[in-house]
Parts: structure tokens; C-alpha cells; sequence
């Protein structure tokens, strides 16, 4: 059961998100943390940063430590990348 999850979960994060605000940012986090089958307890310790912490990067704080916002970005398995925009 839980190999079919993370299957589906693999499947459903093959297409890319673009990241326009802290708020995106963490609801990209938050539906990632939910399909790996993650609590922000779990998650907290196993990074070792605070639930608090968690919780307000998923819910868009714009205050929070880029650097860690992007070593849990990484923990989920999720890459973070800057691309040019397209001119059109």
C-alpha cells in the first residue's frame, strides 16, 4: 500500500510547478509532505527544525530562512531551480 503511494505521489510531482510568492512555495511543500505520507512532526524530526517552523512555511510566511526553506524543499525529494522566463 504504502509503495503505491509513493508511485502515485512520483507520478504526480512529474510536472513542474512555477513559484510565484512564499504562499506557492509552501503549499507546493505542504501537498508534497501530504503525498509522501508526512506529518510536520515527522518532518520536524527528521530535519531537526520546529514544527512552528514547518508550519509556517507551508502556510506562505515570507519571513522564513530561504536556506532552510530550500533544505526541506530538498529532504522531500523536490529540486528548486531558476529558469528565465520565455519572452513571448
Amino acid at each position: 500500500m504504502r509503495l503505491a503511494r509513493l508511485v502515485r505521489a512520483a507520478k504526480i510531482w512529474r510536472r513542474f510547478f512555477v513559484i510565484t510568492d512564499a504562499k506557492s512555495f509552501g503549499m507546493a511543500l505542504r501537498q508534497r509532505r501530504k503525498d509522501l505520507g508526512y506529518t510536520q512532526a515527522f518532518l520536524a524530526e527528521f530535519s531537526g527544525f520546529s514544527v512552528s517552523f514547518i508550519s509556517d512555511l507551508e502556510n506562505g510566511k515570507s519571513t522564513i530562512e530561504l536556506g532552510k526553506a530550500i533544505y526541506l524543499a530538498n529532504l522531500l525529494g523536490l529540486d528548486c531551480s531558476l529558469t528565465p522566463r520565455s519572452a513571448t
